[in-house]
């Protein structure tokens, strides 16, 4: 199961980077979906710096043991995420939408795992 969980917490980290990435660079395609629902350029660029300070967060967090530091740059992966999913939800791309709430459920996944680890890890 950890192998199953830091494969998922590499895939999520780079979603979470290059969408991030995406959004830095004002990707048109971005702009012009975020600028849809009043996100200006600033807002835009802050919404990208988060994703790929969250990204960083979760693997670096992991991969120095800073679990702590992991599991809140989990959390903001994850309300990123769903920040876009509700997006995409109200644009009314509703196969999408649902799609998009993979990154979600997997992100969850990561957290709950990190979570049980942490008290097994408490209680021995």
């Amino acid at each position: 199961m950890k192998s199953v969980i830091n494969l998922l917490i590499v895939i999520i980290s780079l979603l979470s980077l290059f969408a991030g990435i995406a959004k830095v660079i004002h990707s048109p395609d971005e702009v012009q979906f975020l600028q849809h629902f009043m996100f200006n350029d600033f807002a835009i660029t802050l919404y990208g710096v988060i994703q790929i300070f969250a990204a960083a967060l979760l693997s670096m967090g992991l991969f120095f043991s800073y679990n702590k530091v992991a599991k809140v740059g989990a959390v903001f992966v994850a309300l990123a995420f769903l920040l876009s999913s509700v997006l995409i939800f109200v644009s009314g791309n509703f196969m999408f939408a649902l799609i998009s709430l993979l990154p979600v459920a997997c992100t969850a996944l990561i957290i709950r795992q990190m979570h049980l680890n942490n008290n097994t890890n408490t209680n021995t």
